[in-house]
């Protein structure tokens, strides 16, 4: 009888929490197809939904062209994130050499230092190379994560050594033992880190505006605080553009959360 009560009672608390979460969500996509809607008013069901906020959206501002920009940073700053921590964490995980460990620890400390201390000296070296306002200045300074060497690490740590003892007695070198077995054992912490990266990416805000001052060089974010007017904002059209900047994230999250969840649990993060 207690078991029950307890399992109901945790049902209870998931659902109220799930429909917390859910919250937010089912407010922005009903505001995104209610013209003229606002945000003191409780959020009801309109009874004439409209998908006019979404063409106005399209019209303010050269969304098509800001959806191609995020697209492009996001998925060439993730694939090369990946390539650097993978590379990193088999180095740190594989190869050992005097001082290993604390050059990880340094390596580490870099989380703790926030990302607007480096804004001055990311601007100066982006300035002097000339890569002001381009692709290539916005994903350059994503492209090193700690976490993800520190992700990667652990989850090459769990790999047993027998299999690289194998593949050496075979005459694989370390490329061969990378490539060949590493990586493919290691596929679920490859993929939160994908997700991770992408998600960072995605959503970054203060670099992109910094870095990218042409109008059509712009990221969703940027585009979208553009949306917000100083004494008035057309919440419908801003909900709209939120709903278009969500759809990629769920999309890559449903198709990646098996690998998520099995990639979390592998390397022991919580």
């Amino acid at each position: 009888m207690r078991n029950r009560f307890g399992r109901i009672s945790l049902y209870v608390i998931i659902t109220v929490g799930a429909l917390f979460m859910l919250f937010p969500f089912v407010w922005t996509v009903i505001t995104s197809v209610s013209p003229g809607a606002s945000l003191t008013t409780t959020p009801q069901l309109p009874a004439h939904p409209s998908l006019s906020p979404y063409a106005e959206l399209f019209q303010r501002v050269p969304f098509g062209q800001v959806i191609v920009n995020s697209i492009i940073i996001a998925v060439a700053g993730t694939v090369l994130q990946l390539v650097t921590s993978a590379l990193a964490a088999y180095v740190f995980a594989r190869m050992p050499f005097r001082g290993r460990g604390a050059i990880f620890v340094v390596y580490l400390a870099t989380m703790m230092i926030p990302f607007q201390v480096l804004i001055v000296p990311l601007f100066v070296e982006m300035k002097t190379l000339g890569l002001i306002n381009t692709y290539l200045g916005a994903i350059l300074p994503t492209i090193a994560s700690a976490f993800g060497v520190f992700l990667l690490r652990q989850a090459m740590s769990t790999v047993p050594y027998e299999l690289d003892q194998a593949a050496t007695l075979d005459g694989a070198g370390h490329f061969r033992v990378f490539f060949q077995i590493m990586l493919p054992l290691i596929r679920p912490a490859l993929a939160t880190l994908a997700v991770f990266a992408f998600l960072n990416t995605w959503n970054s805000f203060l670099w992109p505006l910094i870095i990218l001052r042409d109008p059509l060089m712009q990221t969703l974010p940027v585009a979208l605080s553009s949306l917000q007017g100083q004494y008035s904002t057309q919440w419908d059209v801003l909900m709209a553009g939120s709903v278009v900047s969500i759809i990629p994230m769920f999309a890559l999250y449903v198709f990646a959360q098996k690998y998520i969840v099995q990639g979390v649990a592998g390397t022991g993060l919580k």
